[in-house]
């Protein structure tokens, strides 16, 4: 099936955002993409967070999100995004929302690992998950694993997600840049690829506020398309032949001798 990978530079306009994401979906779904991932923070997005990412927040079927299940209908495909999901007057949720032609809300993912690296404080204004069970859903055949930007340091998050079947793991981000971030975030993505047997499919914000850099690295570690740093949209094929076939040759996860539990 075909995955498309949305890089927006998203800004404190929900108008704004919702155009480009309407136009990043439409131009992925013309090249036949069955699901589009967009980055984190796609509703709403500031260069240094402060308290409007509070104020700003919405539910899980607030305008936003009705309007996104609106693109998904309207051009058929599944739409994968990054909201700040309200939960509570000090803090928001840093939500990614899968949502359908047919269901608003397919699920949705509250990121668990919250940034305080490299000097970023996001407990500040964001409240970590609750609810550490893995967040998986099927569309294509297929069936998807979901994780936020800062998870990706965390390799036991992707391999509970393949112990639940994930065939591809999704990646919304908004990578800070910084001293060698950007070959973090590739090294990172691949790595998680490799170990897991599984695609990855990391979604930046463009710059400045990120690195961009959105890419799909398949199972054997190949990254098979690449953004750079303009906003832009990209349509690759996720092979269930090709995780098959890799996992013939490197059966690492029935070789393993211990499981990953949750904490």
């Amino acid at each position: 099936m075909k995955v498309g990978l949305a890089q927006i530079a998203s800004t404190s306009s929900k108008q704004e955002n919702l155009s480009m994401l309407s136009a990043a979906v439409r131009s992925a779904a013309a090249d036949g993409a069955e699901v589009v991932v967009l980055p984190e923070f796609a509703m709403y997005n500031l260069p240094v967070p402060d308290s409007s990412f509070v104020e700003e927040a919405e539910p899980l079927d607030g305008p936003f999100a009705t309007r996104v299940h609106g693109v998904a209908a309207r051009e058929g495909v599944v739409v994968v995004f990054g909201m700040l999901e309200s939960v509570g007057a000090d803090r928001a949720a840093n939500t990614i929302v899968v949502t359908s032609p047919a269901d608003l809300s397919v699920t949705a993912y509250r990121k668990i690992h919250l940034y305080e690296a490299f000097g970023a404080s996001e407990s500040t204004l964001i409240q970590p998950a609750e609810d550490l069970a893995p967040v998986l859903f099927d569309a294509g055949g297929l069936r998807f694993g979901l994780n936020t930007c800062y998870d990706l340091r965390f390799p036991e998050v992707a391999r509970r997600l393949v112990d639940e079947g994930a065939d591809a793991v999704l990646l919304p981000a908004s990578w800070a840049p910084g001293s060698r971030k950007e070959d973090h975030w590739s090294t990172l993505i691949r790595a998680r690829a490799i170990e897991n047997t599984v695609y990855y499919v990391g979604v930046g914000q463009a710059p400045p506020i990120s690195v961009g850099n959105s890419m799909c690295v398949d199972p054997m570690g190949v990254v098979i398309a690449q953004l750079g740093e303009q906003p832009g949209v990209m349509v690759v094929d996720v092979d269930a032949e090709r995780i098959a076939q890799v996992r013939r040759v490197n059966p690492c996860l029935t070789d393993r001798r211990f499981v990953v539990n949750p904490a």
